[in-house]
């Protein structure tokens, strides 16, 4: 098992998969870290399908050209009516939970030696009738997931990072 500082400094966005189906047990387990993820008092508003059949995979096509080959996909939701809302202005913190549980599974997928790209470039419209979501169902990322094609690299900007000075308000 990798240290937290090797997963978060070794992680990058997959853009190029094979075609090597991810097993059972790795999917599993990533389950199991988006389950016990936190989320606003700890209602957990999250939604996940799964999709690996050819059928779902050309859907997700339909949906965004950003699945890179992967023969693995998340599609992170949250339900609407299950979140958190703050009382001050009614702000509800389903975009919020579905983040974290997205970054619990990029990291949780480097972990297992697999990687991931997340991916918010699709119409949340043509998702929502594609996948037969329910009504208040909002889809949040796209989370292809599977073993990198051989030659693929970080992209060009991976390393530009602001300074802790520009970071801080």
């Amino acid at each position: 098992m990798s240290t937290f500082n090797e997963l978060v400094t070794t992680r990058y966005s997959v853009r190029r998969f094979n075609s090597i189906p991810v097993e059972e047990d790795k999917v599993h387990s990533l389950l199991e870290l988006a389950r016990i993820a936190p989320t606003a008092h700890n209602l957990q508003p999250q939604r996940i399908k799964v999709l690996s059949t050819p059928e779902e995979l050309e859907m997700v096509d339909e949906c965004t050209p950003c699945r890179q080959g992967a023969q693995l996909v998340f599609l992170v939701c949250y339900e609407q009516g299950a979140a958190w809302e703050r009382p001050f202005d009614g702000q509800h913190s389903g975009w919020v939970d579905a983040s974290i549980i997205t970054t619990y599974l990029m990291l949780g997928a480097q972990d297992l030696g697999l990687g991931s790209c997340w991916v918010m470039y699709f119409d949340p419209e043509k998702t929502t009738r594609l996948f037969e979501l329910k009504e208040g169902v909002v889809p949040v990322a796209f989370l292809p997931v599977g073993y990198a094609a051989e030659g693929s690299v970080p992209g060009p900007r991976h390393t530009e990072r602001v300074s802790i000075e520009e970071l801080l308000l």
